[in-house]
């Protein structure tokens, strides 16, 4: 996977994307409210297709974990973020669809046969231990997901 920090001109570009459909705005206890603090691209992410972007909406430190919460954006039907577990890192991680539709598909180890649901505004995912999941943008618009990664206990 190739995660890049993006440049101030590709970080106005997806705003202007994004803001169409949400205003991401952070307020978080004893500090101005702001936008994200970091801004990733990520090309094939986890051997998908195209671009996926995450926008990190906290700095190490103030939760934590700085992974808690994000957003993923998914901008057209050629991306996808393809078969990952967050069992290595003893993570749960819910998937909560702002815009857009797309398909998940989850599976309880590799050698499982995935199952696949079609999501849209408003849907949620979850995935804990060694599970597999996968997702992709199946709209004409912009698949935009909160998501928030949490610690099995």
């Amino acid at each position: 996977m190739n995660t890049t920090t993006m440049s101030p001109e590709e970080i106005a570009i997806l705003d202007t994307m994004v803001e169409k459909y949400i205003a991401p705005t952070i307020y978080h206890l004893g500090t101005e409210k702001r936008k994200a603090v970091k801004y990733d691209r990520r090309v094939q992410m986890y051997g998908g297709e195209g671009i996926v972007y995450l926008l990190q909406l906290f700095h190490p430190g103030e939760l934590v974990s700085n992974r808690i919460g994000a957003y993923m954006i998914l901008p057209t039907s050629k991306d996808s973020c393809g078969f990952h577990t967050h069992g290595t890192r003893k993570e749960q991680e819910l998937y909560i669809v702002i815009h857009g539709k797309g398909e998940y598909q989850e599976k309880a180890d590799g050698q499982s046969e995935p199952k696949m649901v079609e999501l849209s505004k408003g849907n949620v995912t979850s995935i804990k231990g060694k599970a597999l999941h996968a997702i992709k943008n199946t709209g004409d618009e912009p698949l935009i997901i909160f998501v928030v990664t949490t610690y099995e206990v």
